[in-house]
């Protein structure tokens, strides 16, 4: 968990500056309250919300010749309530509008809409669908294109993510 934490972190600015207006660069850093196989569980103040976050790092990418940075997999709720169980990708390098990143687990698939170095579900009931299908699934393959045109490719375990997101709800439900 520790080399996730560090990588996080050091990610972690680009969600925030998504989550809550400049004030938050000012906000504590994520803290690790668990981990289930291959999720973490992190909280986060933010402007006096607390957000609560699910998180795992790509098991494989590809191609193995580009530079991909760290590549995680959020699910995050605040406390507020503002969101519940948002899936997002974070990537370490900008990612092209067209084509969208796209995300499959076993025959069913989804599509994202990517802002800079983030990309996610549009809408709230395909957000749900995914959060089900990763409780069942058994990896998560997602694809995107960089700014600099490279189509890449990566996957990551579903392995304890039910936990996690149990987790989450307890912190911020």
């Amino acid at each position: 968990m520790d080399s996730m934490f560090k990588s996080l972190t050091l990610g972690i600015v680009s969600v925030a500056g998504l989550l809550a207006s400049q004030s938050a660069a000012m906000a504590a850093e994520p803290t690790a309250i668990a981990t289930y196989r291959d999720w973490s569980v992190f909280v986060r103040d933010v402007d006096g919300d607390k957000i609560c976050f699910a998180a795992t790092e790509a098991k494989d990418k590809s191609p193995k010749s580009v530079r991909h940075g760290n590549i995680f997999f959020l699910v995050a709720s605040w406390k507020s309530g503002a969101a519940t169980f948002q899936p997002s990708l974070m990537t370490g390098y900008n990612l092209q509008d067209k084509p969208v990143p796209t995300i499959r687990i076993g025959s069913e698939k989804w599509q994202m809409f990517s802002s800079e170095n983030e990309a996610f579900i549009e809408e709230n009931a395909r957000e749900r669908s995914l959060i089900s299908a990763m409780r069942r699934g058994s990896d998560m393959r997602v694809s995107a294109v960089s700014s600099r045109g490279n189509a890449t490719n990566y996957v990551l375990s579903l392995r304890g993510v039910t936990k996690a997101l149990e987790r989450v709800g307890e912190a911020c439900g």
